[in-house]
């Protein structure tokens, strides 16, 4: 059994396409481009953490189709956009606001948000995170694991733990990068 972790799918949100710029020509193409991209990594004995928002639009019967043709025992950690709809779907193995677990040695906090500071991030655990869709810096130890970080597919510990980590952007020295302001906040003259 492997396990894997993904977040953001919104299936079925015609608005993920340009809010997100997902390079898709529908909502049907995307969420065909998920359910293959998912199945061709878990396979059925496998689990998934899903860290929210997976689907936006269609109805419970759908939703709960789309669900069951997932591969991998599924647990959904609640995101901002998941309502009843979503969390009344049977084929969760389990539903929770937040989660933590401990894999091959490695402490993980899981939840929708990134979180500034978790549980033992000084003793070395990770933040698994979704809901920023690849657009927020992260702190150390901290990984977004939404689809449109992961070429739209769910992925291991051992992928998370072998990409090169992005650069939080040092501030501006004194003086410099404050968009025309004196650091006061007063414009110049």
């Amino acid at each position: 059994m492997t396990v894997f972790f993904t977040s953001d799918t919104h299936f079925g949100h015609a608005g993920a396409r340009a809010l997100y710029r997902r390079p898709f020509d529908s909502v049907t193409a995307m969420d065909a481009a998920m359910l293959a991209r998912w199945n061709a990594v878990v396979g059925p004995a496998d689990e998934v953490w899903h860290l929210g928002d997976f689907a936006l639009g269609p109805g419970p019967a759908a939703m709960a189709a789309l669900l069951d043709r997932l591969q991998g025992r599924k647990h959904l950690v609640t995101g901002n956009n998941d309502g009843p709809a979503t969390t009344g779907l049977a084929g969760w193995a389990s539903l929770q606001p937040y989660a933590e677990l401990t894999l091959d040695g490695v402490g993980l906090v899981l939840c929708h948000y990134a979180f500034r500071s978790w549980r033992n991030m000084g003793r070395g655990w990770l933040n698994l995170h979704g809901h920023s869709h690849g657009r927020l810096a992260p702190l150390p130890r901290q990984v977004d694991v939404g689809v449109d970080a992961w070429d739209f597919r769910p992925v291991t510990l051992a992928e998370i733990l072998a990409r090169p980590r992005r650069r939080v952007p040092r501030p501006a020295a004194a003086g410099r990068g404050t968009g025309g302001r004196d650091g006061r906040g007063r414009s110049p003259g």
